[in-house]
């Protein structure tokens, strides 16, 4: 009789990040009643063999915006860390979204970027606004995406308190705007 080996599953950075975010968000959610998560996803791309994830949610009092945290890994960071490719320091991505309608797009996304950067300070900003086309009012829609200009591992999964009091700030005074 062959004898397998018991392999144990190894979670990667992505899986350990994930699980760390997700616990901390939905112990705001179902333990503190502070936010409201309103969506949760989470793809394996098989084209690339990417892996995203992503989770949604607003303050459970003021709804007007949603926050997002985004994680993502591409396959040269999972083969990194899986084959542990000398030279290689695997990560995930990570960006911070926030969805708001404004109606006066230059004063207030210049409002909104003034405000976002006291709480980001020196982090990338990009907004992009969309609308529907047809309506004589259009309303627009503002992404508002915080970068991160570096991969990030477990070393970092202490920091995500600090994050997310960023994030759970930011939904605070978006809320409070217009």
């Amino acid at each position: 009789m062959e004898r397998v080996n018991d392999m144990m599953y190894d979670p990667t950075i992505f899986d350990n990040l994930k699980v760390a975010f997700e616990n901390y968000v939905y112990d705001l959610d179902n333990l503190s009643g502070e936010v409201s998560i309103n969506n949760r996803k989470e793809k394996l791309e098989m084209a690339t063999m990417s892996r995203a994830f992503s989770l949604q949610f607003t303050l459970s009092d003021q709804k007007n915006v949603t926050a997002e945290i985004f994680l993502g890994a591409s396959l040269q960071d999972l083969a990194a860390e899986i084959l542990k490719t000398s030279g290689e320091k695997p990560g995930c991505t990570l960006l911070v979204r926030f969805y708001k309608q404004v109606e006066d797009v230059e004063t207030e996304c210049r409002q909104i970027e003034e405000g976002m950067q006291k709480i980001w300070s020196q982090r990338p900003l990009t907004q992009t606004i969309s609308f529907v086309y047809g309506p004589e009012q259009p309303i627009f829609m503002n992404k508002i995406e915080v970068g991160f200009n570096r991969k990030i591992n477990e070393d970092q999964i202490e920091d995500i308190p600090a994050l997310v009091d960023h994030i759970l700030e930011t939904l605070e005074q978006l809320n409070s705007m217009y």
